[in-house]
């Protein structure tokens, strides 16, 4: 299997607002910026200067960003960054820059629901979970088994990759969690969360 660092982007202004997101964007905030930062330091103490490690990133501008904070960080060859559409977040359809305050409002209790019935899935207009799992298998599946790969992409994403990963329950998959201020470390069928902090 390939080795993965698996990194979510930093806080962004949409976050910080309380809005989804999904395809659309927003910048990072100082607090994001600062959390790119941290994983590059954190990055750079693990590498420990090994040059076989690939940098492959969602395209959407809150991952480029915090992908070249991190980069800058840990000292990582910008020209070595690739980016790929399949790490990006699922798409949000028509709810994409809405409020989720307003979302409750019209839809009362969607914000409660998890798992495989987590609200994003429900979107007009937007991905499914099915959706979600074949672009980012299909990415997974284009990997070596030798290969090092830093990926760095999405809450919802990250969490169905490392779902893919482990061979975990899709549904248990999705009731894990998408902190800002952790690596997940995937090797061998196994992912290890690492602190930035």
């Amino acid at each position: 299997m390939p080795t993965i660092i698996l990194v979510r982007h930093g806080e962004t202004r949409w976050n910080r607002e309380g809005r989804v997101q999904g395809h659309g964007d927003s910048p990072l905030t100082p607090k994001g910026a600062a959390q790119a930062r941290a994983y590059g330091l954190r990055l750079r103490g693990m590498l420990n200067g090994d040059g076989d490690w690939r940098v492959v990133s969602s395209p959407l501008g809150r991952c480029a960003q915090t992908t070249g904070i991190l980069c800058e960080t840990a000292g990582l060859d910008f020209r070595s960054i690739r980016f790929d559409d399949r790490l990006r977040e699922v798409h949000t359809g028509q709810w994409s820059g809405l409020p989720k305050a307003e979302l409750a409002a019209r839809h009362p209790g969607i914000l409660d629901c998890e798992g495989l019935n987590h609200w994003v899935f429900r979107c007009p207009g937007g991905e499914s979970h099915q959706d979600v799992t074949n672009r980012l298998a299909h990415w997974l599946a284009d990997l070596a088994p030798g290969d090092k790969v830093i990926a760095v992409s999405h809450g919802i994403a990250g969490r169905v990759l490392r779902g893919l990963y482990a061979g975990l329950d899709p549904d248990e998959a999705m009731r894990g969690d998408s902190p800002q201020n952790v690596l997940f470390f995937m090797s061998k069928g196994c992912v290890e969360r690492i602190s930035s902090e």
